[in-house]
């Protein structure tokens, strides 16, 4: 509790705190003296440039961050961030997961799935004006006039259909932003380690240190002869982009400043004390809860069927990933008392409000808005379990299918996103990517999980019970379950890709058990829907407005002020810099290929392959193109550990590394740059004691875990011999 109040103190006594911030890139020139102080010492206007290097080399994944890495469209990421399309390639015959994969030449390069797709961000614009034109005081109206000027703006900037267009919100409504992104549709598979490397560890390590993972995948775009993005096409050709990102084989050293680009997800930084209390009582327990039986389930699964395995190896790692970041937000919580922390900034919130004549009178907008979350989390609490019991797959689809053909009764512009004609190439690449991760067992025992789950709490549905004859005690689920399976033509992927074309009638003189289910629940769900529609028109005024007093708070004691993270392109900056986990237990910022193998034990997940333990036994440290960053300690090694009493000691290859930069899920992939923005290392994940940085940025012990680029060097080089890819690298030094 001592350290919950110092740092409570340390929160409202106008300390900035170092590193801290998920920045816009426009924001940079603004903590241009900040990034100096770090050692980084690229134009912070030219890093404001998303025409200029190194941010226009910068890639969204839809789901991660990836960069482009040579002039022929070469990209690289995360090995967990392509795992869809190492899985996508995988089959009985050739398990790509288990032994890795290398396209020798471009012919050999496989499509990555048809929902892969690369986001090259070309322009931010504000909208905030255009968005909030109009709006009307009735919750509802204002929502639905929100959603059309966005929709309007978008469809504006969608002319052209290489382009995707979004409108997101910032500061919660306070700001919003219209972003262009260039979609590449056809993106293939390249260069893959095998799981053992790319995920040596596994769950056990996962969001552990010291790590030793090559969490490492190369990627490449594709266009069709005429330069522009198609569809995959064996004449399409490599995409040139108009910068690619420079290679720095010397690496960094402890103290090095670094910066790192990428596209965040999601945090939660600006949330009221009630919201974090909700989440770590309620809602991370619940969901970690589900996640885990869940993963026991298909993992028992697919220990007797080696297809199940494949298909649910990209759902299963996703799964576990999501319940350690619930466990661990729980258990950070209750070791450093963040509720506490919150609620002590809060009070002096509260205090300062009081005693500003200018925002007094946002003490009620305050208050108007913590009445408005016990509205929403009840809402949520209600809804849990029978959105769940909706969880089937087969379900879940005749449910998009069916409400397809309710908007397209509507004029376009007046449709729900995601049912627009401009969704409609990504909804049927959806609809196709089904029977990759699908298996009836499967998906017929964790849906029958949902529904055991739904029966035994209060909030019931009428319309979901009577279809499913869920009142009679008398049925056996499971039977009622088989009969539905066993009846639908939704498993074949010709007539569920037919049903996007048929009427509304068709629907609802259909006798597929699982049409019938989803026409049955849908008035259900469009109240649900209509209700928080409702509410987050509510929402809508009261958040901006807390967000314009807090920010002003902010100001009012010299903190960093950026927005949530929201899946927008972003840049953070820190240093590489180890930290005490514990009582006299510190972690060095570098490990090395020494300490991988004092690791193997030849049983999943710590079975490193044969190949990569003789290379490293032999002390074979590099060869050719890549000799001299590995074989000269007088060049590189020695500088690495410079702060270190002995730093000719490491004496190997670093393999991962630590960092102050403020990252999130989303920024997995994201390239990590040396001070003058050469590409130093791949961001993979967080340390245990940080995950709650989603939530409070605590500078002693925040730190990502990014994967050395001289470790993907070596594996290219010295163990996988990719000699093809690495002459495509432009490789400099210090």
């Amino acid at each position: 509790m001592r350290k919950a109040l110092v740092a409570a103190l340390m929160l409202s006594s106008g300390i900035t705190i170092a590193d801290e911030g998920q920045w816009q890139p426009y924001q940079m020139p603004s903590i241009a003296d900040k990034l100096s102080e770090r050692g980084i010492h690229i134009a912070a206007e030219q890093l404001a440039d998303l025409t200029q290097y190194p941010m226009n080399a910068v890639v969204g994944l839809g789901y991660c961050t990836a960069s482009f890495v040579s002039p022929q469209g070469l990209v690289v990421t995360n090995h967990h961030c392509a795992y869809q399309a190492i899985q996508y390639n995988s089959k009985k015959e050739h398990n790509y997961i288990e032994t890795g994969f290398l396209a020798k030449k471009m012919s050999d390069e496989p499509s990555a799935g048809p929902n892969e797709r690369l986001y090259i961000t070309e322009a931010v614009t504000d909208v905030s004006a255009e968005v909030k034109t109009g709006l009307s005081d009735d919750p509802l109206k204002r929502f639905e006039t929100i959603q059309a000027n966005r929709k309007a703006l978008i469809k504006q900037c969608e002319s052209d259909e290489n382009y995707r267009c979004s409108v997101r919100s910032f500061h919660n409504g306070l700001e919003y932003y219209l972003i262009k992104q260039l979609i590449i549709r056809d993106v293939r598979l390249v260069y893959a380690p095998p799981e053992s490397v790319g995920a040596f560890g596994g769950d056990i390590d996962n969001y552990e240190y010291p790590r030793h993972s090559g969490d490492f995948t190369f990627l490449r775009a594709y266009v069709g002869k005429d330069g522009k993005p198609a569809a995959y096409s064996a004449d399409n050709v490599p995409f040139t982009p108009k910068s690619y990102l420079k290679i720095n084989r010397d690496g960094v050293k402890a103290g090095d400043g670094v910066f790192a680009a990428g596209y965040p997800g999601s945090t939660s930084r600006y949330r009221l004390t009630s919201e974090l209390k909700f989440a770590s009582d309620w809602l991370y327990p619940t969901l970690a809860s589900r996640y885990q039986l869940r993963i026991n389930t298909l993992e028992a699964m697919g220990e007797h069927d080696t297809d199940v395995a494949i298909k649910y190896a990209g759902t299963l790692l996703s799964m576990a990933n999501r319940m350690k970041k619930y466990n661990g937000l729980l258990d950070g919580f209750k070791a450093t008392d963040i509720a506490g922390i919150k609620q002590s900034r809060e009070d002096d919130f509260s205090h300062w409000l009081a005693n500003n004549s200018e925002y007094q009178h946002y003490q009620a907008k305050f208050d108007q808005l913590e009445a408005l979350l016990i509205e929403q989390r009840a809402a949520q609490q209600r809804r849990y379990f029978f959105d769940n019991a909706q969880s089937s797959a087969l379900l879940s689809a005749a449910n998009q299918l069916y409400r397809l053909a309710k908007e397209q009764t509507k004029p376009d512009a007046e449709r729900e996103e995601g049912y627009q004609t401009r969704d409609m190439k990504m909804f049927k690449a959806r609809l196709k990517r089904i029977d990759s991760r699908f298996a009836v067992s499967v998906d017929k025992t964790l849906w029958l999980q949902d529904l055991n789950a739904y029966l035994a709490q209060a909030h019931r549905v009428a319309a979901l019970d009577e279809m499913l004859n869920l009142n009679n005690s008398d049925i056996i689920l499971a039977d009622t379950l088989d009969k539905l399976y066993s009846s639908t033509s939704l498993t074949d992927p010709a007539k569920r890709l037919a049903w996007m074309n048929a009427d509304v009638n068709a629907f609802e003189t259909s006798r597929d058990p699982f049409i019938r289910l989803a026409v049955a629940l849908y008035d259900t769900n469009m109240t649900q829907e209509q209700a928080q529609k409702t509410l987050a028109g509510k929402l809508s005024q009261a958040r901006p407005d807390y967000m314009q007093a807090v920010i002003a708070y902010y100001k009012a004691n010299d903190w960093p002020v950026y927005p949530d993270a929201n899946g927008t392109l972003r840049i953070t900056y820190g240093m590489v810099d180890g930290y005490q986990s514990r009582d006299a237990l510190y972690k060095q910022p570098f490990t090395r290929l020494e300490g991988l193998a004092a690791k193997h034990t030849g049983v999943a997940p710590f079975n490193a392959p044969q190949k990569v333990l003789d290379a490293i036994t032999a002390k074979r440290y590099g060869s050719h193109q890549v000799e001299s960053v590995y074989q000269d300690p007088a060049s590189w090694l020695c500088r690495l550990f410079s702060c270190l009493d002995k730093p000719e000691s490491f004496g190997s290859v670093p393999v991962n590394f630590l960092s102050s930069v403020d990252t999130t899920g989303g920024n997995s992939g994201s390239p990590v740059f040396n001070g003058k923005g050469e590409l130093i290392g791949l961001n993979f994940d967080s340390t245990y004691e940080a995950i709650t940085k989603d939530w409070f940025f605590n500078p002693t012990i925040t730190r990502a875990v990014h994967v050395d680029f001289r470790y993907i060097l070596w594996m290219m080089d010295e163990v996988d011999h990719a000699d093809n890819l690495l002459d495509e690298l432009t490789l400099v030094s210090n």
